[in-house]
């Protein structure tokens, strides 16, 4: 299968620099799916869930934010933070989720309030993606057709 160049960064590291099949992800008009020779686009990415084929097998990135350029031969994301599935603690994401949940019914309407929504929304997609480990190598929520 044809594979094309991912690169996924964060001001503090490289969390994936491969050789990929296939990318999904999250931009701010929807969802789409990246193979071989896309047409050329950037968009802003979301807090949301990237995931890429490798060698038949999915991997899955929590995404706190950024953009994302594709080429016909290369995918480069730019990302705030970002965590693989492997790398986030499950009971931290859990402790997050709850203190988010609380400051947010704390919260009066305003600055307060939406930043504790973001940080209810980052909580909630490290525990799905980290959730999908349990899951690794299945195929997405959504997958694109084979090429063919």
């Amino acid at each position: 299968m044809s594979t094309f160049q991912l690169r996924l960064v964060t001001p503090e590291r490289t969390i994936v620099s491969e050789d990929v099949e296939e990318v999904l992800a999250r931009g701010i008009e929807g969802e789409f799916g990246v193979l071989p020779h896309h047409m050329p686009m950037v968009t802003p990415l979301p807090i949301g869930e990237l995931q890429y084929k490798k060698d038949g097998a999915w991997e899955n990135i929590a995404v706190g934010g950024g953009f994302i350029q594709v080429l016909p031969d290369a995918v480069t994301v730019v990302a705030d933070v970002a965590e693989r599935s492997d790398e986030i603690d499950r009971e931290r994401a859990e402790a997050a989720r709850r203190a988010a949940e609380t400051a947010l019914s704390e919260a009066t309407a305003g600055e307060a309030e939406a930043a504790a929504q973001a940080e209810l929304q980052r909580a909630l997609l490290r525990l799905r993606v980290a959730q999908r480990r349990q899951h690794e190598g299945h195929a997405p929520r959504h997958s694109l057709p084979p090429q063919g």
